[in-house]
């Protein structure tokens, strides 16, 4: 276990804990907005601002990385000891959009401290959660008297984040080189709840289409023509039946090719978690659970493949009735994929699975948008348990393991530059990620603080990638 003593850190954040609360607070108050136009000088602002930041902490390489888009910065500093791992902590700078009239409490760019909460937009999502390895890394060193972190450390913060990270992939594979590392943390993500810290082990991947069925050139009388030729909207909803089969598995051949199945000490680990099944789904808006058989509810979302109908129509959508064939109809789907999965093999199976279901005298046209890669670290990787450790002694306790459902860029971090991701977030479920009166718990950022000025020690004396 690392020696960096545990009071020498407190005490250090504390000290400095109203100087970094001002200099978040000065960074929140920059509207750093990515998907409004109007914007844009922020965003390159807010870059602006935390590289100044970043160089003011000690990193002796900071730089601003232009894009087609928004801006990402980059900083390095390079570790003394040759064999120690490097790492590169991914997070971003940009927000969502945000007003008054939208039903916040106090003006969103302009943060309030409420109890023991700090209310701004970005608070959680993501600058909080960047913004303590600032104060980590100094932590780190003022506890160990070292004068440069004791791995190889490298932040890659990007602009786009919340627009989709369009550019991201094409900025990843331009820096590769300067990107190297031997693992990939991202501090854009949560904890389970306040009293139960979590680390997240992986995201699912997603790839998505839709799929046009043509019929008659033109919409034709259903009288004259009815049982007759091919309905395309009946065409659609015969394909849609066929997606899954009884027991709710996807029917698709070849789409389970490759899935890394849980463990039973996955299953244990996630049976640990404190879930309540009636509390997720008022959550949800639903009134009971549903997928493949055999499976709870958190093995479903977090590491079961799926396939669902986003939208779906065709024919006559107006007041009363209108008795025809359509000339055509639609079907929007998405495909959640895990370890294991190749997103290009899912669309060749998609795409032939498809052509079976569609009737002669129907067209069909199929348009995939880019898929995203899943990402997935074994629970016994060293960094891995690294990450766990530094939590747990932020936290005075154990620390269990989650997985996301949705997606994001640290799949292409992980594809690119061909590094295991870890995941280090201290948000919780009511910070209300683009919501109206987002926030984050001061005590819990502080232990984000805490966890990354244990980590870099940790990570050093338990693990020589080069091994």
């Amino acid at each position: 276990m690392s020696q960096t003593p545990d009071s020498a850190v407190r005490t250090y954040i504390e000290q400095h804990r109203a100087a970094f609360l001002d200099d978040l607070a000065a960074w929140l108050r920059i509207p750093s907005v990515s998907a409004q136009p109007d914007h844009a000088p922020d965003v390159r602002r807010s870059a602006d601002w935390l590289a100044a930041k970043l160089s003011e902490t000690g990193f002796p390489t900071v730089e601003v990385w232009p894009t087609e888009g928004a801006p990402a910065v980059f900083a390095e500093w390079p570790c003394d000891d040759p064999g120690a791992p490097t790492v590169l902590v991914y997070g971003h700078h940009d927000v969502q959009p945000a007003a008054r009239e939208d039903g916040w409490d106090s003006e969103p760019f302009e943060p309030v401290v409420r109890g023991n909460r700090l209310y701004a937009r970005g608070a959680a999502d993501d600058k909080g959660q960047v913004f303590f390895h600032t104060l980590g890394v100094r932590a780190h060193l003022a506890a160990t008297g070292r004068t440069a972190p004791a791995v190889g450390l490298k932040l890659l913060i990007e602009g786009e984040e919340e627009s989709g990270s369009p550019h991201f992939r094409a900025l990843v594979e331009e820096r590769a080189q300067r990107l190297t590392a031997d693992a990939v943390i991202v501090s854009d993500t949560g904890m389970w709840a306040e009293d139960t810290p979590t680390v997240c082990t992986g995201m699912r991947g997603l790839a998505e289409c839709e799929i046009r069925l043509h019929g008659p050139d033109q919409d034709i009388h259903s009288g004259s023509f009815g049982g007759a030729v091919p309905n395309p909207a009946t065409a659609v909803a015969r394909l849609v039946a066929a997606l899954h089969d009884e027991r709710g598995r996807v029917a698709v051949p070849g789409f389970y090719d490759g899935v890394v199945e849980l463990t039973e000490r996955e299953r244990e680990l996630f049976a640990e978690l404190p879930f309540d099944e009636e509390r997720w789904l008022r959550t949800a808006k639903s009134r009971a659970t549903h997928g493949e058989a055999g499976l709870t509810t958190l093995e479903r979302i977090w590491a079961r493949p799926t396939a669902e109908v986003n939208g779906i129509g065709g024919g006559y959508q107006g007041p009363g009735s209108k008795t025809i064939i359509p000339s055509s109809a639609m079907v929007k789907l998405s495909f959640r994929l895990v370890a294991g999965q190749d997103p290009d093999h899912v669309e060749k199976a998609v795409r032939a699975w498809a052509a079976e279901q569609v009737p002669a005298g129907i067209r069909a046209e199929i348009d995939f948008g880019s898929a995203t890669r899943p990402c997935l670290t074994p629970l016994d990787h060293p960094a891995l348990r690294s990450v766990a450790r530094a939590m747990g002694r932020a936290f005075e306790g154990p620390v269990r393991f989650t997985r996301e459902g949705g997606s994001g860029p640290a799949a292409d971090l992980q594809e690119v530059l061909g590094s295991p991701v870890l995941f280090l977030g201290i948000s919780v479920p009511s910070d209300g990620w683009h919501a109206p009166n987002e926030k984050v718990e001061l005590d819990l950022l502080l232990k984000g603080v805490e966890t990354s000025a244990y980590l870099w020690a940790d990570l050093a004396e338990n693990w020589r990638p080069t091994d």
